[in-house]
C-alpha cells in the first residue's frame, strides 16, 4: 500500500516513540488507584486529584516529609512563604513526586540517591556533600522586585568548595512555562538578542538578557532563532540562567516513560531537551544535566528507612 493510502491508524502504529497519552493515562490510573486504595476521599471527576487542596499531606507518602514541608511552609525566610503549587493535592504533581521522591533526603539534609546519579554523570559531588533545599529562589538575580520569582524546586548548595545543583523536576508537563508577555497577547514573540529594546521584560528591569550575555548564550545559537526562545522555553531558560550565575549546574529530573522532554529512538534523540540544549554554546550545554526518576530509584538501597519505595513505585505505575 503506498503511503498516502495508508490510514493513519497504520501510520501511528508504526510511530516508533512512545506516545504522551499513553503515559498520562498509565499513571494517572494508578494514582486513582492508589487514592482508592488508602480510601482517600478524591474529586467525583477526576480519582487521580485529592478532593481538597488541604489534603495535600495525603498526597505524601512519608509523614514525616510532610511534617518536614509544613514546618518550611511555616517559615517567612527566603521567597515570601514557602511556594506550595496550586495543585500539590494532584496526584500526578511534580511537585508532590519531588516530595515523595526526594524528601526523605532532603529531611535528613542529604542529597542520596540523586547525589549517586550526578557522579555517574560527570557532576562532582563535593568533599562534605550537598545540603539541600526545597524551591530556592533568590529575587536579586535578575532584578525580581515583583511579581513571581524565579525559583527552582530543589537546589544542592554545597557549604564548601564545589558546584551547586539546580533541579527542575516534571512529571505530565507537556512543556517547560511559557513567557506570560508573550502568551498574554503583548509580544509578537520576535527575538530580541539584536535588540533588547523588543523585550517589554528588560524594559522593566528584569536582568535575564544581561545574564544570559554574560554567560556567553548570547555568541551561540540563541541569537540567531527568529522566534524568542524566552516566549515558548521561558521556564527553562529562566531557570538555567540561575543555575549559571550562581556557577552551578542545572539538571532536569523527569520520568523516563514520558516523551516529552527526552526519548532515543531510531532518528536519534527527541523531546524538548535536545531542541533547548541545541540553542546553548557547547560550555554551557555541558553543565546541563538529564536525569531519570526511574535512575534516582536504582540507586536507593534496601534499608529500614527505604521501606517507602514499594510504595512509591505503585503510587506512580513503575510496577
Amino acid at each position: 500500500m503506498s503511503e498516502p493510502l495508508r490510514s493513519s491508524r497504520a501510520r501511528a502504529a508504526d510511530w516508533p516513540y512512545p506516545r504522551y497519552l499513553k503515559f498520562r493515562s498509565t499513571v494517572a490510573a494508578a494514582a486513582s488507584a492508589w487514592f482508592r486504595k488508602n480510601e482517600l476521599e478524591t474529586t467525583p471527576r477526576y480519582p487521580y486529584i485529592l478532593a481538597d487542596r488541604d489534603q495535600w499531606p495525603q498526597n505524601i507518602l512519608v509523614p514525616g516529609v510532610a511534617d518536614f514541608i509544613k514546618d518550611k511552609a511555616a517559615d517567612k525566610k527566603g521567597i515570601e512563604a514557602f511556594p506550595l503549587h496550586k495543585y500539590v493535592h494532584h496526584g500526578l504533581s511534580s511537585q508532590a513526586l519531588l516530595f515523595n521522591l526526594m524528601g526523605p533526603f532532603v529531611a535528613r539534609g542529604e542529597a542520596g540517591p540523586l547525589a549517586v546519579v550526578l557522579s555517574t554523570k560527570g557532576v562532582q559531588v563535593p568533599s562534605g556533600g550537598w545540603e539541600p533545599e526545597f524551591e530556592y529562589g533568590d529575587r536579586a538575580v535578575f532584578s525580581e522586585d515583583s511579581g513571581q520569582p524565579t525559583s527552582i524546586d530543589l537546589a544542592l548548595r554545597s557549604p564548601k568548595a564545589g558546584v551547586d545543583v539546580f533541579v527542575e523536576c516534571k512529571f505530565v508537563e507537556r512543556e517547560f512555562g511559557h513567557c506570560s508577555v508573550f502568551t498574554g497577547g503583548d509580544c509578537d514573540g520576535r527575538n530580541p538578542a539584536s535588540d533588547l529594546g523588543l523585550c517589554y521584560l528588560h524594559h522593566i528591569g528584569r536582568g535575564y538578557w544581561e545574564v544570559a550575555s554574560r554567560h556567553g548564550l548570547m555568541d551561540g545559537p540563541l541569537s540567531s532563532e527568529a522566534l524568542c526562545p524566552f516566549a515558548v522555553h521561558y521556564q527553562f531558560f529562566r531557570e538555567l540562567l540561575l543555575a549559571l550565575e550562581e556557577g552551578g549546574v542545572f539538571v532536569l529530573l523527569s520520568d523516563a516513560r514520558s516523551p516529552v522532554f527526552f526519548q532515543d529512538g531510531p532518528q536519534g534523540p527527541r523531546g524538548l531537551m535536545p531542541v533547548v540544549t541545541s540553542l546553548l554554546p557547547e560550555h554551557v550545554r555541558r553543565r546541563v544535566v538529564l536525569v531519570t526518576v526511574q535512575e534516582v530509584l536504582e540507586q536507593i538501597v534496601d534499608a529500614p528507612d527505604d521501606a517507602w519505595v514499594p510504595e512509591f513505585r505503585r503510587k506512580y505505575g513503575l510496577v
